[in-house]
C-alpha cells in the first residue's frame, strides 16, 4: 500500500541510528553502487518489529510502499514508526542563533524518529549491547529470537522468528543462552527474564512513569546501569525526553556544553535532540562497525 509521509522520515537514517536491530537492507538494483548507501531515498527495508515483519520501500518524493494491509498499517505500523509526531516542527524549535551546534546536527540527520518499540524487546536488546558492536548485537538478536521465539512466514513467503516472550527466554537453559554468543550478559537476559515473569518488575507501568520512577525500576536489575536503562525508556517507552550518555554524548556535551547542557530549553523531546547530536557525531568521525547508543 502507498502512503505519503509528509514530514522527516529518512529509513536508512533510522536503521543506522543504534536503536533497532533487526531491520535488514534490501537490493534495490543490480549494481548497488548506483546509488548512495544513507539518504537516498531509494531505500528498502525488511524489518521486523515483536511478531510482525514488513517490506518498506522508500519511493522518493515522501511516497512510502508499505506491503501489508491497511488494516495493518492503522494497528501497528504508525504506531510503530512515531507517524502522529510531527519531528519536523521539533527540529524547528531549535534556534540557530543559540545553539547553532544541534541545529546543524537536526537539520543534518533529519528524518531520524524515536521508534515506538516494545519494551521488553528493547530490555532484552540493550542488555544484550553492552560493549559490543552492532553486528554482534543484530546475530545475538536473531540466535535468541532462533532459539525460543515463535516462526512465522512474511508477506513473501521468507521465514522468519518473532522475539521471544518472557517465559520462552527464561526457560532457555545456560548452555543456550551461550550458544546464541551472550557471553556474560546471558546471566543478566536471564534475570531479566526471571524478573518479568515473577511480577518484579512492571514494563508496560513503566509507560507513563516519570523519569525518576522508570530509571529506579530499571536499575535495579542485575546487570542493567543507567545507559542501558536510558535506552530502554527512550526506545522502549517512548519517554522522548529520556538522554542516553554514552561516550559519543559525553565528548559531545563536553565539547558544545561544557557550561551544562539546557534540558528544560528542548522538554519533553531532549532524546531526539541527542538522536540527532549522537548520529551527526558518529557519522562526522566515526569507527566502522560500531555500536550505537549502546
Amino acid at each position: 500500500m502507498l502512503i505519503q509521509i509528509d514530514d522527516d522520515f529518512d529509513l536508512d537514517r533510522i536503521a543506522d541510528s543504534g536503536q533497532c536491530f533487526r531491520w535488514e537492507r534490501q537490493d534495490m538494483a543490480a549494481d548497488p553502487a548506483a546509488w548512495s548507501p544513507r539518504g537516498s531515498g531509494r531505500s528498502a527495508y525488511r524489518i521486523i518489529a515483536g511478531t510482525e515483519c514488513l517490506y518498506l520501500t522508500d519511493l522518493g518524493g515522501g511516497r512510502y510502499d508499505f506491503e501489508c494491509s491497511p488494516e495493518k498499517i492503522d494497528g501497528f505500523w504508525k504506531n510503530y514508526f512515531d507517524l502522529e509526531e510531527n519531528y519536523r516542527a521539533i527540529r524547528g524549535r531549535i534556534d540557530p542563533a543559540s545553539d547553532p551546534f544541534l541545529r546543524e546536527a537536526a537539520d543534518h540527520e533529519k528524518g531520524i524518529r524515536i521508534l515506538r518499540q516494545d519494551p521488553w524487546e528493547m530490555l532484552i536488546t540493550f542488555i544484550i549491547s553492552q560493549n559490543r558492536n552492532i553486528p554482534a548485537i543484530r546475530r545475538s538478536v536473531e540466535m535468541i529470537s532462533e532459539a525460543c521465539g515463535e516462526r512465522k512466514t512474511d508477506s513473501r513467503g521468507r521465514e522468519y522468528y518473532a522475539f521471544p516472550l518472557p517465559a520462552a527466554l527464561r526457560n532457555l537453559s545456560e548452555e543456550e543462552l551461550s550458544d546464541c554468543r551472550l557471553g556474560y550478559r546471558g546471566r543478566y537476559v536471564h534475570a531479566a527474564a526471571e524478573a518479568v515473569c515473577a511480577g518484579e518488575i512492571d514494563l508496560s507501568g513503566l509507560l507513563h512513569a516519570d523519569e525518576e520512577k522508570t530509571m529506579t525500576a530499571l536499575t535495579a536489575l542485575f546487570g542493567v546501569g543507567a545507559k542501558v536503562a536510558s535506552c530502554v525508556s527512550l526506545f522502549g517507552l517512548h519517554h522522548t525526553d529520556a538522554f542516553p550518555v554514552d561516550v559519543w554524548m559525553k565528548r559531545i556535551l563536553a565539547d558544545h556544553y561544557p557550561a551544562g547542557y539546557p534540558f528544560e530549553r528542548y522538554a519533553p523531546y531532549n532524546g531526539i535532540c541527542q538522536q540527532y547530536m549522537f548520529a551527526w557525531y558518529r557519522h562526522r568521525d566515526r569507527e566502522p562497525g560500531q555500536a550505537g547508543t549502546g
